[in-house]
């Protein structure tokens, strides 16, 4: 099988959206399970290198979240709005939780977050039931608010940003692209990033203001006085960039108060796109988590 393809598709419908996920099942066959989630507007294309890296160990499971990489959003299951596309926060931890049950594990998966995949993460154990055997978030949307700056005011400007060319659009999101990591990013890691928001790609421009449009504040905000609960179901593992012009660090320590963990690192010389700003660093800790959470008792 190609390295970390996504060769699979799932289709599966809620009471208001028909989705179609992309994904792909590798690793160890008799490994744990171990589930890395993306966030926005990246794909799982940012945790290949490091599925690589434990899939001798554990069986890996990626995929691409709703209106991202190469899952279309959610289709409105309704006729009188059919062409309505979903990709909301909530519709994502949703969408999750119907792809964990889908998969029909065998034991609770272990799961990394990144960025919005960590509140999808959140609430669907909060909110969906999903039951994870211990949960790792790095540098994620959890505390309200969030977003940056370019972020807001594309969600605020929907229109004004729809008029402009694909090509322009594609400028654009290239340097919003570049704000997320402390360091250069190289060229081909950005273009492999931009690819799903081109003409090229699944979601095009209309996709990417989308996912945008729709990251509402309330979803995190409903769920933050509840994070209590995932510190008391299972261990939790907080890593964060020192750099991250995105989420700012203070939100590592307040997250970490309101989950009631103390398992926390702040890794140097990193932005919010630690995947290429510090790998080693990155797979070092993954690597002391994933081997404390799983150790013989």
């Amino acid at each position: 099988m190609a390295d970390f393809e996504l060769t699979s598709k799932t289709c599966f419908c809620t009471g208001k959206w028909e989705y179609t996920i992309s994904y792909t099942v590798q690793g160890n066959p008799d490994g744990p399970p171990l589930i890395f989630i993306h966030g926005t507007p990246w794909s799982s294309r940012v945790w290949v290198p490091f599925a690589r890296t434990f899939a001798s160990s554990f069986k890996i499971y990626l995929f691409d979240n709703p209106g991202f990489g190469q899952s279309p959003g959610g289709v409105a299951i309704s006729s009188v709005d059919r062409k309505d596309l979903d990709a909301s926060l909530a519709g994502q931890a949703e969408a999750f939780a119907l792809l964990l049950k889908r998969w029909k594990l065998s034991e609770h998966p272990h799961v990394i977050a990144h960025d919005s995949g960590g509140l999808i993460a959140l609430r669907a154990s909060l909110n969906h039931g999903a039951e994870y055997a211990s949960l790792c978030l790095v540098d994620v949307v959890a505390v309200s608010p969030f977003g940056s700056t370019f972020f807001k005011l594309v969600a605020a400007n929907h229109d004004v940003f729809n008029a402009i060319p694909q090509k322009l659009m594609n400028g654009l999101t290239r340097a919003y692209i570049q704000g997320a990591a402390f360091k250069p990013l190289p060229s081909g890691v950005e273009d492999m990033l931009l690819l799903p928001w081109t003409s090229c790609g699944v979601q095009g421009k209309a996709g990417f203001l989308r996912q945008m449009r729709q990251a509402d504040q309330r979803h995190a905000a409903d769920v933050e006085p509840r994070y209590g609960e995932i510190g008391k179901k299972m261990p939790v593992k907080i890593i964060w960039g020192k750099e991250d012009a995105w989420i700012p660090v203070d939100r590592a320590k307040r997250l970490a108060h309101k989950i009631g963990t103390d398992q926390m690192v702040i890794l140097e010389d990193a932005g919010h796109l630690i995947h290429y700003d510090q790998p080693a660093r990155l797979a070092h800790e993954l690597d002391l988590w994933l081997s404390k959470v799983t150790a013989s008792p």
